[in-house]
């Protein structure tokens, strides 16, 4: 008897329950009808944003965060939640149709307007792409341009320790295709951010973003 007491006390104290898929999302927001608390607004711009039963939409509106412009308008930023710093994924599934040179759409690893990992969809001389860059005390190192055929398009960003990587998804795919990765440009605390801009100034056009998560599951990166 004694001894089958001690077994279940050992067992009981070395192994863990697994975790389940929905138990490894930290935070999540579908962006239908209404933000959820803890987002807030860089140079917040209240008429060129709305909430949608689908989707959020923000208009593309000129400006820039590439470089030392660093005035972009709307720029959507909420905190890490603690037990997500050593290693985390966040995506988001975005929808746009720039017509502009470098209008673009962007997931951002963010310290500060000059310290930053992007990855979007973007207009490039002409052509739609999935563009990653990098940039550090404004600074700026493009990490990969990768044609799409697409306007609506997931993107992900995975940390482990002092890397990051990017990624992209197509509709309808269930493969994850990985645009590239870097080392951090570390600089304070790091947020989240959702970037539209170089739009135009006359021409309303809005982008599309939905279903966005942070995961707190480690995840390797290669």
């Amino acid at each position: 008897f004694a001894y089958a007491l001690a077994y279940i006390f050992i067992f009981a104290h070395t192994t863990q329950p697994l975790r389940s898929e929905g138990d490894k999302v930290a935070f999540r927001d579908p962006f239908r009808k209404q933000l959820r608390p803890g987002w807030s607004w860089i140079r917040g711009h209240e008429t060129h944003s709305r909430m949608t039963d689908e989707a959020l939409e923000i208009r593309l509106e000129p400006g820039n965060m590439w470089g030392r412009s660093n005035d972009a308008r709307n720029v959507l930023v909420r905190d890490i939640p603690k037990d997500c710093m050593e290693a985390c994924e966040i995506e988001v599934t975005v929808f746009n149709q720039p017509a502009e040179q470098y209008e673009q759409v962007d997931l951002v690893w963010y310290y500060n307007d000059s310290y930053q990992v992007k990855i979007g969809q973007e207009l490039v001389d002409g052509q739609l792409s999935i563009v990653m860059g990098r940039e550090e005390n404004d600074h700026t190192r493009t990490i990969a341009i990768i044609p799409l055929n697409e306007f609506e398009v997931s993107l992900k960003l995975n940390m482990m320790g002092g890397e990051i990587q990017g990624s992209f998804k197509k509709k309808g795919s269930n493969t994850w295709i990985v645009a590239g990765k870097t080392d951090l440009p570390v600089h304070g605390t790091s947020r989240i951010t959702i970037q539209c801009y170089q739009g135009p100034s006359e021409v309303e056009r809005w982008a599309q973003i939905r279903d966005f998560s942070i995961s707190r599951a480690p995840i390797d990166i290669p």
